[in-house]
């Protein structure tokens, strides 16, 4: 793949003025979690504007096939693996960990999560990385009230019933946020549910839409997200990364839209009917202790979690204002982006080199 001319996949985003600074300057650059969806966007964007790039993997590689970066294995759990990889390093992007739409699995989050980024924490300030932007997400935020629009200054969550994967998030910004009192630079990215091209693993959002779009789900649970691309959460990172201020937080986020409405764009690009069965969120809340037990009996993942029913139903008013302001954001369309992963996805099982 020719990372440098991306394709039709690549930089054609609204953010005109996103890469006003090269990376001429800059030694290196290392990208935890560089083989996931964020990773392997930012790694190609980093790459294509001039930058460095030392991609740390722990298994998985495939999003970097083909990519000028230097591949570095480094474990979260280790400390000494991420300060090795750290050394002579100028920035770091923290985006690796676990995501879980499951109520049971603390203990792995915690040790991922929140350990893990104590980890990178500690070999930021030992190897004197100029700055760490570290990734999070806007469920590490409280939702409530819901009829408030949710900005930079919600509290994190604090809940002992919220799901582990929410408060795995919140516990590990505290600890940026006391590694920025200890002295180090960082700013905080809280993107919201993350959608696009290039996802090779694939994620959760990828797999429902190619489920979408093969006509493999036959009902729907009402609710919505507030969806984003891929890579406008990209451009936003590496412009909070120039232009942030040194503890500033900023909300990565796109567009509200229903199950439904995804649905139907799904719908319009394949020419396929979108799925007409909607079941209430009250009905699947009601049904998931059942689900869950059927999957466990059945030896298969359930369809839904007690989780991913939560977040169904989270705040609709998540503002983008400030990244807007003081770094030019501006999300592209979610049609764009739905019609650019179904097709980045058609392509790859076509054997496409996109």
């Amino acid at each position: 793949m020719n990372y440098s001319a991306w394709g039709k996949f690549g930089r054609n985003q609204p953010m005109g003025t996103v890469f006003p600074i090269s990376c001429e300057e800059l030694t290196m650059i290392a990208v935890t979690g560089s083989a996931g969806l964020v990773g392997g966007n930012l790694a190609r964007t980093l790459l294509a504007d001039g930058c460095k790039v030392r991609a740390l993997v722990h298994r998985q590689r495939k999003a970097l096939a083909g990519l000028d970066v230097e591949v570095v294995e480094a474990d979260l759990t280790n400390r000494d693996s991420l300060i090795r990889a750290f050394s002579g390093v100028e920035t770091v992007y923290h985006l690796g960990g676990l995501i879980s739409i499951q109520m049971d699995n603390w203990d792995d989050l915690a040790a991922v999560n929140v350990e893990g980024t104590r980890n990178v924490v500690e070999a930021c300030l030992e190897c004197g990385v100029r700055r760490l932007v570290h990734f999070s997400s806007v469920h590490a935020l409280q939702q409530e009230p819901l009829d408030a629009p949710l900005d930079e200054s919600r509290p994190f969550v604090t809940r002992a019933d919220a799901p582990p994967y929410e408060r795995s998030k919140a516990a590990a910004d505290l600890i940026v946020r006391e590694g920025i009192e200890r002295g180090l630079d960082a700013v905080l990215i809280f993107p919201t549910a993350i959608a696009g091209p290039f996802d090779f693993r694939p994620s959760y959002i990828g797999m429902a839409l190619r489920m979408l779009a093969g006509d493999r789900i036959p009902a729907l649970v009402s609710g919505g997200y507030n969806w984003v691309d891929v890579r406008d959460v990209v451009a936003g990172a590496i412009q909070s990364e120039r232009l942030g201020a040194a503890g500033s937080s900023y909300i990565l986020s796109g567009h509200w839209n229903t199950i439904q409405e995804v649905a139907q764009m799904v719908s319009a690009h394949t020419g396929k009917p979108a799925p007409r069965w909607i079941i209430p969120l009250w009905l699947a809340q009601w049904a998931e202790p059942f689900m869950a037990k059927l999957a466990r009996l059945n030896g298969t993942g359930p369809l839904y979690t007690r989780a991913m029913l939560n977040a169904l139903r989270s705040n609709r008013l998540v503002s983008h204002a400030r990244a807007t302001r003081e770094l030019g954001y501006h999300p592209r369309p979610l049609r764009e982006t739905v019609a650019d992963t179904l097709q980045w996805f058609a392509a790859q099982e076509k054997g496409q080199d996109v």
